[in-house]
């Protein structure tokens, strides 16, 4: 598999943001917000269930287990309520940047 600097793009993108979001507005726990956040990464484990696991030209949203569409309300919900809302931003700014890619 060769990687397209679209790729490369959209996977630095899922470590940025996060980070950056951490470092704006919790600056105080950075290192907790930032890993928190960053475990959002883990519902990319649902890739390994479809053949090929990486698609450049399929929508992540809407095809794989936790990327559905009916999903994204549980997600936005996790990151109001203030005990889930580090995991609910990391999973909400997964699924943003997934959202985005399929439009690019």
């Amino acid at each position: 598999m060769t990687l397209s600097l679209s790729f490369v793009i959209h996977m630095f993108l899922h470590l940025a943001v996060p980070l950056a979001f951490a470092a704006l507005f919790y600056r105080e726990q950075f290192t907790r917000a930032s890993l928190i956040m960053l475990a959002g990464l883990a519902i990319d484990a649902d890739h390994l269930l479809v053949r090929p696991i990486l698609d450049p030209w399929r929508c992540s949203v809407g095809f794989h287990l936790l990327h559905q569409y009916w999903l994204i309300p549980l997600y936005v919900v996790l990151a109001l309520i203030p005990k889930t809302r580090l995991i609910g931003l990391g999973l909400v700014i997964h699924i943003f940047l997934d959202w985005i890619d399929c439009y690019m």
